[in-house]
């Protein structure tokens, strides 16, 4: 029994040496999976969370929007909680702020406001040897026809007093 109880006693000091070095490993490894859920899981969805609150409070009317279930259209009417979506040219429909997935386009609005201003028009005087004819340049989307000037010159005339002495 002695020999059984002095086997035991070395063994049970090398496994609570075996154990504390065990239970470091575990505590790192548990440490090691938690951080790649944090950094691969945990932090791009708040990220896109916060993206997509972000999408919500910034919805105006005039936003082409796309639905979760896919149904698209334009925002009509913008309240606290939900929204109207203009579908089709009757139809209306309401839905919760949290239904809307992204917005495709933004208001014209905010699109044209980036456009770079116009340039100065130059005026070219017409000269007496020249016609001048105006003429509209085609219609842009966005801006304002401009009146576009086409310059034509024409052969001038010689006088008859410049003709006969070239003749003599």
């Amino acid at each position: 029994m002695n020999a059984l109880l002095a086997t035991m006693g070395t063994t049970g000091s090398a496994t609570s040496a075996s154990s504390t070095g065990s239970m470091t490993t575990t505590f790192i490894t548990f440490g090691l999976i938690i951080l790649i859920f944090y950094f691969l899981i945990i932090r791009p969805q708040k990220k896109k969370e916060k993206e997509t609150k972000n999408m919500l409070s910034t919805m105006k009317k005039g936003d082409k929007v796309v639905s979760i279930g896919g149904i698209r259209g334009t925002i009509a009417i913008v309240k606290e909680t939900t929204v109207v979506v203009k579908v089709d040219d009757n139809t209306r429909i309401e839905f919760s702020k949290n239904a809307i997935a992204q917005i495709i386009d933004r208001k014209a609005e905010t699109v044209s406001s980036s456009e770079p201003k116009e340039e100065k028009k130059e005026t070219v005087a017409p000269s007496p040897k020249k016609k001048v004819k105006k003429a509209q340049a085609a219609p842009t989307p966005s801006a304002e026809p401009e009146d576009a000037v086409i310059v034509e010159e024409t052969p001038a005339k010689k006088d008859s007093k410049d003709s006969k002495k070239e003749t003599k």
